[in-house]
């Protein structure tokens, strides 16, 4: 499935602009999951890809799953799907799948190019690979990820970024981290941004009471969305919180949304320990309907890990005219956009000072709520397909002369 002859210029390159033939792109779609479960990187694969498949009808999209997939995922009728096993879900299986499989698949049909959202890639091929990081928490907080998984992140990583003709970071905090931590190349790459989806939107003032009252036992509450990991920094927020309770006496509750994914177990030791637990409700993950209409009906949004690539829930909120408060550290600052309230995550006290004035401020939440809806119109994730196509264009145009 190489390129064939007649899409190649008189220089023997292929054109700078649009492919001026059919282009066969090979793209690792392991995050689009079965049924309804899709989170970050999941988010960014689904979304940009939808778009990108059928803003380009003339190429063939072939979308490699590691398992049996949802019809969904077939965007359009030039998406052709390919199932190749085994499953990728450990470090070992990471390695039978991309440098096994996927390895042997693009040998065989030899695609224009090998697209990759999830920060993985493949080292044995010679294809051109277009490789999207997310962020490098590993090598920042190694304590975060489990021994082995760690070990394959710091062997393989650095090793993906430079086979990579073209990386892509999903903010310009990832971008420096790439050039300081890996010695990268600025010129290798490109950011682009996550987005906020246009069903997230404000829910008119008299439907919120009734999903204060479904939630929250119609008292106000701060909302955080987040899979329940060590780097969201749900202990210090818990502490925080339970600090703000004791100060003010408020009746302000907070909702934890979010399924436990791992290394939770401090976060759940600091929730038993707090006086004001009976305030907090751990309402696990909820449909996407309910999502927005808890960012909309909230105090606001407290969001304060101390490591992020992006971070999806601070323009989700924004979206849903939702005040957030979140941190003043790695690309939180560059996502909000200066329309948020910044704390320093590793102060409980800071964090706690927070929630008192977006809890005690009604001007204060009415001025970043005007903010944020100014900030989310930075994002799009039509904007962010169309990067991310010029990234396939620009580096089939480096292709091997015929």
């Amino acid at each position: 499935m190489a390129a064939p002859p007649e899409c190649f210029s008189k220089n023997g390159h292929l054109s700078a602009s649009e492919p001026p033939c059919p282009l066969n792109i090979a793209v690792n779609v392991r995050f689009l999951l079965p049924g309804d479960k899709l989170e970050g990187i999941g988010r960014f694969t689904f979304e940009t890809l939808s778009r990108l498949v059928r803003q380009h009808p003339e190429h063939t999209f072939h979308f490699l799953f590691d398992r049996a997939y949802d019809q969904r995922y077939l965007f359009a009728d030039n998406v052709v799907p390919h199932v190749l096993l085994p499953p990728a879900r450990h470090p070992l299986l990471f390695v039978a799948w991309f440098e096994g499989a996927v390895a042997a698949w693009l040998s065989r049909h030899r695609p224009a190019v090998f697209l990759s959202p999830d920060g993985f890639t493949t080292l044995r091929t010679r294809v051109p690979r277009i490789t999207v990081i997310h962020d490098l928490a590993f090598e920042h907080f190694p304590q975060d990820v489990g021994w082995l998984q760690r070990k394959y992140y710091h062997y393989f990583t650095p090793k993906f970024v430079r086979a990579s003709a073209r990386v892509v970071a999903v903010s310009e905090a990832t971008r420096q981290d790439l050039i300081t931590t890996y010695g990268t190349s600025a010129d290798k790459i490109r950011v682009v941004y996550n987005a906020a989806d246009s069903h997230f939107r404000p829910l008119p003032a008299d439907e919120q009471p009734e999903v204060r009252g479904r939630f929250s036992a119609g008292a106000p509450y701060f909302l955080f969305v987040g899979a329940l990991q060590p780097r969201k920094n749900l202990v210090n927020l818990l502490r925080a919180f339970d600090q703000f309770k004791a100060r003010t006496g408020s009746a302000t509750k907070l909702l934890i949304v979010g399924r436990t994914a791992w290394k939770a177990g401090p976060m759940f030791d600091a929730y038993q320990q707090m006086q004001h637990r009976d305030a907090v409700v751990l309402t696990g993950r909820v449909s996407d309907v309910e999502l927005v209409q808890l960012y909309a009906a909230a105090r606001a949004t407290v969001y304060v890990p101390y490591f992020e690539g992006f971070g999806i829930p601070i323009i989700e909120a924004q979206a849903c005219a939702s005040p957030v408060l979140t941190s003043n550290c790695s690309s939180m600052p560059e996502v909000a956009g200066g329309a948020a309230l910044l704390v320093d995550p590793l102060s409980v006290d800071s964090i706690a000072q927070g929630l008192a004035r977006l809890d005690a401020e009604p001007e204060l939440r009415a001025e970043l709520v005007r903010q944020g809806l100014t900030n989310v119109h930075r994002f799009s994730w039509v904007r962010s397909a169309e990067q991310i196509w010029q990234n396939i264009v620009e580096v089939t145009a480096k292709a091997l002369p015929r």
